[in-house]
């Protein structure tokens, strides 16, 4: 391990099936007026929706909606939102729904006493809030953002084609989350494998830095093997509840800041999959899905070329290290031969390209609504970060992009 680090988690968990039983004892920590945040009306039709109002009702709460949260929140429903807080002196904003509620009721509670423009204050000059916070709760329906137990806020500005994140302090986490996997069962298949993939790369957004001995890393290691197995199994039968707690429970583990500690951390296939989602809308998950190879084998052939610098040799170890530990990948072949760390490696990413389309992810941009004439204005709007094993130039930027189209 090196560096050093501070770590601490506010955010209460409620897990298993009768997890919504203890949303009345939060609702007693906070004033009358709560605002209940939720995307399309899917809790509507499967019942939580009901289940949720007759807690808050029983609580003696009076609840003012906030319905038609997009899967990638707008400004302009941010906007929104701030109206319905600040017109009905809110207490406590309650999000139930998926990772997009979540993310969207953070940006909320940070907005509805901030003098500035919030997307100018937080999205684009990345200040932190100066004005009290409005208090988050989540009663989460659709697992892969990690957004239950941590600060981080994803928002879209489609009049400039940009699709930011903000990772808030503790004190903009959730302070309470409930999660029942029976909420996730009705989730359709392209959105569960699209969150699937959403956690499974978070912990590779993590793992793939650094050059120590870290800890995080066998952590990493054990979180991903845990979502292989589940997602195979919940792949071929949604209605599997161990598969889909499992999911559940791996998805908030790898996004609520345990993994990044100690280690630099890379992101950058986040910064290209929200770049290209900006345009287009797409779901979250299927954007990662679609750049994630072409970027990682760019990094690998980059170090073995010799063009990564310094951490060239970290960059082959730790792929290599992905594949057999991950997947299963050998060091000799059956004749014995020894395979060299960059074999070993590439073969590491075969056999999660050969997961991915098991799973049935979208593999290209080109699916996904992303067109040649866009490359350009989707690099442009990408930010490069230098925390991975290589910093990419706007050159490499395009050329990822086309070999994800």
């Amino acid at each position: 391990m090196r560096g050093s680090f501070t770590y601490c988690n506010p955010t209460k968990l409620y897990f298993g099936k009768n997890a919504l039983q203890k949303l009345a004892d939060e609702l007693g920590k906070y004033g009358p007026n709560v605002q209940l945040i939720y995307g399309g009306g899917s809790i509507k039709k499967n019942g939580i929706y009901d289940e949720v109002v007759e807690v808050l009702t029983s609580c003696g709460k009076n609840v003012f909606e906030d319905g038609g949260v997009m899967p990638n929140p707008t400004v302009d429903k941010l906007r929104e939102g701030v109206a319905i807080a600040r017109e009905n002196n809110v207490d406590l904003l309650l999000a139930v729904g998926g990772g997009s509620c979540c993310d969207y009721a953070k940006a909320v509670s940070v907005s509805v006493n901030c003098d500035d423009d919030p997307w100018e204050k937080y999205y684009i000059r990345f200040e932190e809030p100066d004005c009290e916070i409005i208090p988050v709760g989540c009663v989460l329906t659709m697992v892969g953002t990690g957004s239950e137990m941590n600060g981080g806020s994803v928002i879209t500005n489609h009049e400039t084609k940009q699709k930011i994140g903000h990772v808030f302090g503790e004190n903009v986490m959730p302070k309470f989350t409930v999660l029942n996997p029976m909420y996730t069962l009705s989730v359709p298949h392209y959105q569960m494998v699209a969150g699937i993939y959403d956690i499974f790369n978070h912990i590779c957004e993590q793992y793939f830095s650094g050059a120590d001995d870290n800890t995080t890393d066998y952590l990493c290691e054990g979180l991903m093997k845990s979502v292989i197995h589940s997602s195979r199994i919940a792949n071929k039968d949604p209605e599997d509840y161990e598969a889909r707690s499992n999911l559940m429970w791996t998805a908030t583990w790898a996004l609520n800041t345990l993994l990044g500690k100690g280690k630099t951390t890379d992101w950058m296939v986040h910064m290209l999959g929200q770049a290209a989602g900006a345009y287009t809308d797409a779901t979250h998950g299927m954007t990662l899905a679609a750049v994630s190879l072409p970027y990682y084998r760019h990094l690998v052939n980059s170090a073995v070329d010799g063009a990564s610098g310094p951490l060239g040799e970290a960059c082959i170890a730790k792929f290599a290290r992905f594949a057999r530990e991950v997947w299963g990948v050998p060091a000799a072949g059956l004749g014995g031969e020894e395979f060299s760390e960059e074999e070993i490696a590439f073969a590491g990413l075969d056999a999660m390209e050969g997961w991915m389309k098991e799973l049935g992810l979208v593999m290209n941009l080109t699916d996904l609504g992303v067109t040649e004439d866009m490359l350009e204005g989707i690099a442009d709007s990408t930010p490069i970060l230098k925390g991975g094993y290589k910093v990419l130039t706007r050159e490499e930027v395009i050329e990822i992009l086309r070999q994800s189209l």
